[in-house]
């Protein structure tokens, strides 16, 4: 089968906290429409500032209270192995803007295993990749998620798959242990490209005149392997949602001002 990705486009907000409330009231509008077409919604979640800031924005936005929660599911496109309810979790981050004031099953929030509950790193890959396969789409041994968040870091990773390390390039497994991260802390589960690449929509959020360059590899057509973010494709929109100050690269044509 011949895979097809929508185009990459870009839209721009003003500052951060604008960015924040336009892609939060998007992500309620879309999970709004699945849900009540009958449908359920699985959502892949990300970490960071700009993560965390779309999330806090959703969870103040009106149309929360209409959605059907029950038929949400969420996950993570990585997590930093640490203890349960550490504070660098993206799991203790996305609780504590979102999710735990939602009205929603316990087993609708996918997390990744925990540095304290008895499991080593491979074996907590293992479980989420076997956790994702109870949620497989037609295509996948895993869920084709309604909407995959990804935050792009300075250096152009996605998720935890960092440029030029081997996670970026496996494709024959959902989920891996990555060790010695080039970015602290050191060990932590990703999904890889596969999973991530298999969803109808990718969003990658970014602020900040530090993600311009990173933002402008990705768009110009780079190696994933160099510049991962640059891999992330959505099977019907990619997206890129920036403020002005990661903007400054960005070719013009790439610009959306409809979507």
């Amino acid at each position: 089968m011949v895979e097809e990705w929508a185009e990459k486009r870009v839209v721009i907000a003003p500052d951060p906290a604008t960015l924040a409330d336009s892609v939060a009231a998007r992500f309620l509008s879309r999970v709004a429409k699945r849900v009540s077409s009958g449908s359920t919604a699985h959502i892949s979640l990300t970490g960071g500032s700009m993560g965390s800031a779309v999330l806090a924005a959703a969870a103040r936005h009106p149309k929360i209270a209409e959605i059907d929660w029950s038929r949400v599911h969420f996950w993570w496109s990585d997590e930093r192995f640490l203890p349960r309810g550490h504070a660098d979790r993206n799991e203790t981050q996305a609780r504590a803007a979102l999710l735990d004031g939602l009205d929603i099953p316990a087993g609708n929030i996918h997390a990744v295993a925990a540095s304290d509950e008895g499991l080593g790193l491979d074996q907590a890959a293992a479980a989420y990749a076997a956790e994702l396969a109870g949620h497989p789409c037609r295509d996948h041994a895993w869920p084709s998620f309604t909407v995959c968040f990804l935050g792009v870091g300075p250096d152009a990773h996605i998720a935890s798959l960092f440029p030029d390390r081997p996670e970026i390039q496996i494709v024959d497994r959902a989920v891996v242990p990555v060790r010695d991260s080039p970015k602290p802390p050191p060990e932590r589960v990703t999904m890889t490209r596969p999973v991530i690449n298999s969803s109808k929509r990718v969003w990658m959020v970014l602020s900040g005149e530090d993600k311009a360059s990173a933002l402008g590899l990705a768009l110009a057509g780079a190696s994933y392997v160099n510049v991962p973010a640059a891999g992330a494709k959505g099977r019907r929109r990619t997206v890129f949602f920036v403020d002005e100050a990661a903007a400054s690269k960005v070719p013009p044509e790439l610009i959306d001002r409809e979507y």
